[in-house]
């Protein structure tokens, strides 16, 4: 049993996701809401824990407050680094930030100032696997990104599993989807 699950992966222009009108962004955000139902069906988890970054994190708390109401028994949890993170995002992507921190169970902050040192993202990494269960992480290490450094965080502790979800099962769940539609 995994009371909470940190999600986690790659920022939108890792995937080459400029928009959040990109034509394959539906399919992330579906092969996303399936691996969150299979770990909360296998692993009974309660908490979905995200820190608010632009990509995986965002789309999958959407994908969580969806999953809620439709009546899965699961919350959200959105623990930012630091304030007005924000901030810097492109409108659309703030305002998805907004309509997910606004739909949240649970919002703070790991530090309570703005931005000032990439201390602060090191901070979030370790405080965030410290305070969670397990980990789904979008993530292939062929394709080096920023998921790396919450997998350098999660290795660190021996005990703290890693779901991997990687671009090819994104690529299986169209596949699945395409053959429902033929």
């Amino acid at each position: 049993m995994y009371r909470s699950l940190l999600v986690s992966g790659y920022k939108p222009h890792e995937l080459g996701v400029f928009q959040e009108k990109h034509d394959q962004l539906p399919f992330v955000k579906e092969a996303l809401k399936e691996k969150i139902l299979a770990q909360i069906e296998a692993y009974a988890v309660e908490w979905i824990v995200i820190s608010g970054q632009a990509g995986v994190e965002l789309w999958a708390g959407e994908q969580t407050v969806q999953l809620r109401q439709e009546g899965w028994p699961v919350q959200l949890a959105v623990l930012a680094p630091f304030f007005e993170q924000e901030e810097r995002f492109p409108e659309a992507v703030k305002a998805l930030y907004e309509h997910v921190t606004s739909e949240a169970d649970y919002m703070d902050y790991i530090t309570r100032r703005p931005y000032d040192s990439p201390q602060q993202l090191r901070q979030k990494n370790e405080f965030l696997v410290t305070k969670t269960d397990a980990m789904l992480l979008l993530y292939d290490e062929e394709q080096e990104g920023t998921p790396r450094f919450y997998q350098q965080a999660a290795e660190r502790r021996s005990d703290y599993p890693i779901i991997y979800m990687t671009p090819e099962d994104i690529e299986d769940s169209i596949r699945s989807r395409m053959d429902d539609w033929n």
